[in-house]
């Protein structure tokens, strides 16, 4: 998996032609690293943003860093449904099962140079048991 990470970065960095695939790798890297509780790895852009329908818009990789490394110990696995890619674009429909239950995810991320951009997430949490609330 580096190694095709790598490439995506040599291809970008060189102003070449990145592949469906290549894209792909790099968003199943950030939820790989989100369900195994390691997100050092990850191409975040310096400037990146993060949003949610339970978080402002968050600005730079400190705050996205931040804020993702603060929801990791609720976070139990990730199962990816769909990837559907247009340009540097990838909206990928996923579900995660927290320790509150398990969510219904959509994120839509935006690649730039080999790097996560700009992540822009939307779920649907399992309603609470008791309350039938989210």
């Amino acid at each position: 998996m580096l190694s095709s990470l790598g490439r995506f970065w040599h291809l970008s960095e060189l102003g070449g032609s990145v592949s469906r695939e290549e894209k792909i790798a790099v968003v199943e890297a950030y939820l790989r690293g989100l369900a195994g509780k390691d997100i050092s790895k990850i191409p975040f852009a310096a400037n990146i943003t993060f949003e949610g329908p339970r978080v402002g818009k968050l600005i730079g990789r400190n705050a996205v860093v931040g804020f993702l490394t603060s929801i990791l110990p609720a976070v139990k696995s990730v199962q990816i449904k769909q990837h559907i890619v247009e340009g540097d674009f990838v909206a990928t429909v996923f579900e995660m099962e927290t320790i509150f239950g398990v969510d219904q995810v959509c994120d839509r991320v935006h690649l730039c140079d080999g790097e996560l951009k700009e992540i822009h997430s939307f779920y649907y949490p399992q309603p609470n048991q008791t309350t039938g609330v989210p």
